[in-house]
């Protein structure tokens, strides 16, 4: 079953996700384990999530621990074995494009949280190869279908998001390990907070969310918004009727 999940290249992926990914300092700092999951320790898992706490909503802190903790769940029961550190990194990452744009050229804020992870991992002695793989989890993460038939990294970050988001897969989840979960992290009014913290992310780059799931949002929440349809870029394409 965990191999029609993870899709014919699950092997490859797997392999590359445990080789060495970089410098992992020691920080001398005691490990956290929050149901069942060993929180990476290392000092640039420590500096990720102390630039997502001095950068964004603290709803977006607590948001993305709960992603990474239901991601690595998640990874259990499907026999994915994503490295910690760079799930971790890319759970951090993933929705800070939300908040601080790091791209002059407007574009998916998915691509600039993506953009920036990588950098971040660069800039710290990380390979490329380790970079890419977290790139590719935080671009991917709100695509539909496709991050599951990726590498373990990709999976299992899109099944914690989308637990957290819209509480896909949470009834796979152990009760007690979801309440241990939430009551590290709480909630509290996420729903309503959250997208409104989507559409003020998105509303000065609307062109950007054509065919994807943010449309939804600024459909929603800016007064005058109206998605562009495939139906209608073909009808209007400059070629001959």
């Amino acid at each position: 079953m965990a191999r029609d999940v993870a899709g014919p290249h699950r092997g490859e992926w797997e392999r590359t996700s445990r080789r060495s990914h970089g410098p992992r300092e020691s920080t001398g700092v005691m490990s956290e384990t929050i149901a069942g999951v060993d929180l990476p320790d290392t000092a640039v898992a420590i500096q990720a999530a102390r630039f997502l706490q001095e950068t964004g909503d603290p709803l977006l802190y607590h948001h993305s621990r709960r992603v990474f903790l239901f991601a690595s769940r998640h990874a259990r029961a499907l026999g994915l074995t994503p490295d910690p550190e760079l799930l971790y990194v890319a759970a951090m990452f993933h929705d800070t494009g939300l908040a601080v744009p790091f791209s002059a050229t407007p574009q998916r804020f998915e691509l600039d949280g993506a953009d920036h992870a990588r950098a971040f991992l660069l800039d710290r002695g990380f390979p490329e190869r380790s970079a890419e793989v977290v790139w590719s989890a935080v671009a991917l993460h709100t695509t539909p279908g496709i991050p599951a038939r990726l590498g373990p990294e990709t999976a299992a970050l899109n099944a914690g998001v989308l637990t957290d988001a819209v509480g896909l897969r949470l009834d796979q989840l152990d009760r007690d390990r979801v309440d241990e979960i939430v009551a590290a992290h709480p909630r509290g009014a996420f729903k309503q907070r959250f997208l409104r913290l989507f559409a003020e992310g998105l509303r000065h780059r609307p062109d950007t969310t054509y065919g994807t799931v943010n449309a939804d949002v600024l459909e929603h929440f800016v007064p005058g918004f109206r998605r562009t349809s495939m139906v209608e870029r073909v009808l209007n394409a400059p070629w001959p009727t």
